[in-house]
Order: C-alpha cells, then structure tokens, then sequence
C-alpha cells in the first residue's frame, strides 16, 4: 500500500480525519465574521426593514381586511414578514460572499485549504444560517415584547427558520456559484428570490386565491417556509405542518447536494 512522506497514511487519506473540523470551523468563523462587522448593514437594516413592512401594511390594509385564519392582520403578517427576512439575509450572505471572492481573485484562498465540497457548504451554509437566525430572533423577540404576540408553537417556528435559512442559504450558494459578476446576482435576486417571497402567502392566505393561482403557489418551497412559521407563531396554516416540514426539507437537500457537486467539479470556479 503506498503510503503519504513516510507518515503511514494511506495514499489519498486525510491526515485530520474525516471531517477537516478545524477549517470548516475556520470557514465558517470567517463568514460570520463577514457579516458581524458591518452589522448596520447586514443586521439593523433588515430590522428597520422588516417594521416598515409590517407598519405600512398594518396601517394601509389591517383596519379594513378583517380576520384571516382566525386571526386579525398584523397578527397574521407577522410571521410572513419574519420569515421573509431569514430567507432574503441567508441568501444574500451566502451569494454575496462567492461573488466578492470571485470578482476580488481570491476565491483560491478558499478552494486551496484541504476542505472537502462537503464542507466547503456547510461552512457557508453556516455563515448564512447565523446570519438568518439573528435577524429574525430580534425580529421575534421585537413581536412579543412590543406588539405583545404570543408564540403559540417555538419548537416548530425555530426549527422552520432555520430550515428557511439553510434552504436560501443554499440557494444563495448555487447563484454564487453560478454568478460572476455582482449584476447576475441581483438578476437572481430580483427576478426569483424576491419573486419567490412575495407570491408565497407572505401577505395573504392562499385559500383565497382563485384555484388555478392556489394551485402553482402549493409549488413555491418558500410558501412551506412561510406556513409552516405562521403555524409556530399563530397555530394556524394553509398546509399541514408535517407536509410543508417534508417539502422544505427535501427541497433544501437538494439545493445542498446540488451544490455539493459543483464544488466536486470546481464549475464556474474561477473568477
């Protein structure tokens, strides 16, 4: 058996296990570390964000509209506009992070450590879930002190957006890598990612649309991702929990295996 400079390792095994942990934990530092020093942007805009949302709305359409499932509008709104800001913040720290490092050349910094594909994803999957996760823990915690909401199922809601944060972190990853340019990125962005999140139920029940229109938007992943959050908030959803669980995740493995295998085959590496 050939064996690596004498160190008694068989030829291709890694020297630091299966798993490199101490890159993956240095990559995933790294990204979290993107976004925690330019906080204002990257953390207090989507807050600010986020209240003029749910303000505007409020004030425009809540006092006229009525109950929706049981609840009154703001109510009802609240977890749409939740998740929706885990899912864009995810999205954006996951494919902004590829694209600089592309356009800047210094994408090899990263590809040239001993880290799998494997863990080149989780790494940047990490920085966009924490990102995600703490926009919309404040956004959360924002909900129950100020407008007094009360969260009628945590474990469901936490575990939904963090699934939410992995699927569009993973997205965002895909459009990274695909993209070379920042204008790709935000032909992504604008043309499906928001697209995605404002035809997902985010301001209305989909019960109430006509069928043919009910029926396309039970194919958006981000409709799953918005019920399933109404549902931990409010307790009440279009689809059953456990379905839009299944979907969000089945979905979200594919996106990470997808990417997973571009990084086998270093596609579209190079700046």
């Amino acid at each position: 058996m050939q064996t690596d400079h004498g160190l008694g390792l068989a030829m291709g095994t890694r020297r630091f296990g299966r798993v490199n942990w101490l890159g993956l934990q240095a990559l995933a530092n790294r990204e979290i570390q993107r976004f925690l020093v330019v906080w204002t942007q990257t953390l207090a805009a989507p807050l600010v964000t986020a209240g003029l949302f749910l303000a505007v709305f409020s004030l425009a359409i809540g006092p006229a509209r009525g109950e929706i499932l049981g609840v009154d509008f703001t109510t009802f709104l609240a977890p749409g506009i939740l998740m929706m800001t885990v899912i864009q913040n995810s999205f954006a720290n996951t494919s902004s992070s590829l694209v600089i490092a592309k356009v800047q050349g210094n994408i090899i910094d990263t590809l040239m450590p001993p880290l799998s594909p494997g863990e080149l994803v989780m790494g940047y999957l990490a920085g966009g879930i924490a990102r995600g996760m703490l926009v919309g823990g404040v956004i959360a915690l924002a909900l129950v002190v100020l407008l007094g909401q009360t969260i009628a199922h945590p474990v469901w809601l936490v575990a939904f957006l963090t699934l939410g944060a992995a699927l569009l972190g993973a997205i965002g990853i895909a459009a990274g890598i695909i993209s070379n340019k920042f204008d790709q990125i935000a032909a992504i962005t604008n043309f499906i990612v928001v697209p995605l999140s404002f035809l997902s139920g985010t301001f209305y029940s989909i019960s109430g649309l006509p069928p043919v229109l009910e029926t396309l938007s039970r194919f958006n992943p981000v409709f799953y991702l918005i019920d399933g959050a109404r549902y931990g908030m409010i307790g009440a959803s279009d689809a059953a929990p456990l379905l839009c669980l299944g979907v969000v995740a089945a979905t979200t493995a594919a996106i990470t295996g997808l990417c997973w295998h571009w990084f086998r085959k270093g596609y579209r590496m190079k700046p």
